[in-house]
């Protein structure tokens, strides 16, 4: 499957997530890496072993921490001991006080740090659209109050990453130059973008200009503002 998905996207797969418990997964992780694919470990319910061993297989990333895992136990810690605790591997979290609650968060960012940390909205098409019923591929949602539900769970959400850096900065009453790391030149080296989420001469001028309390005053992209 691997093979067939390398092939479709000509080479240019940047992150992939698996669930390292799976047969065959550290096989899989070990070739993907090998190819400068960011594995990451996630939608699993793989125990600290399993995911350990996915790590060592070359996984370096996880996805929407908290979700799609196995809870954090006491005796059983699970991926999210590994996610937590390994300070070589980023992990991303939804930062909209939905998915996980805001002292979550708060953990979060004191295990990684700010240079492990990566800020990501998981919005779907409903993102910037009036409630209502929406669909996710084959899988149809209803949006209320902004809130994305399909049979009675959360699925994905309408958050945008400006409100999701306003919320951060909420929940761990951090300034604004705390919080933007995360969400600019770490979710850039998870992708392998060199040049990016950076202010420096030489790099593509993409810019947006932010209020000292995170509200978007303008967008530049590429020299140009829109």
């Amino acid at each position: 499957m691997f093979e067939r998905l390398w092939e479709a996207s000509r080479g240019h797969i940047r992150v992939m997530t698996i669930a390292p418990e799976l047969p065959g997964a550290p096989e899989v992780i070990a070739e993907a890496a090998r190819r400068g694919v960011c594995v990451s470990v996630g939608h699993s319910d793989a125990d600290l072993q399993a995911t350990r061993a996915g790590i060592a297989a070359g996984a370096r990333h996880a996805t929407h921490t908290f979700n799609a895992m196995r809870p954090l136990r006491h005796r059983d810690p699970g991926i999210l001991g590994a996610v937590l605790t390994d300070s070589n591997l980023s992990a991303d979290i939804i930062a909209d006080g939905l998915h996980v609650d805001p002292a979550i968060v708060q953990l979060f960012l004191r295990a990684k740090g700010r240079d492990r940390a990566v800020f990501i909205t998981d919005s779907t098409a409903a993102t910037g659209m009036p409630d209502g019923i929406y669909k996710i591929g084959t899988l149809e949602m209803e949006v209320k109050r902004g809130v994305c539900l399909a049979r009675g769970k959360l699925a994905g959400s309408t958050l945008t990453l400006d409100r999701a850096v306003r919320n951060v900065m909420q929940f761990t009453h951090c300034d604004l130059e705390e919080v933007l790391r995360p969400a600019t030149l770490n979710p850039a080296q998870v992708a392998g973008l060199a040049g990016k989420g950076i202010l420096e001469v030489g790099v593509e001028a993409d810019v947006v200009v932010l209020s000292p309390e995170g509200e978007v005053r303008n967008t530049i992209i590429r020299g140009a503002g829109i």
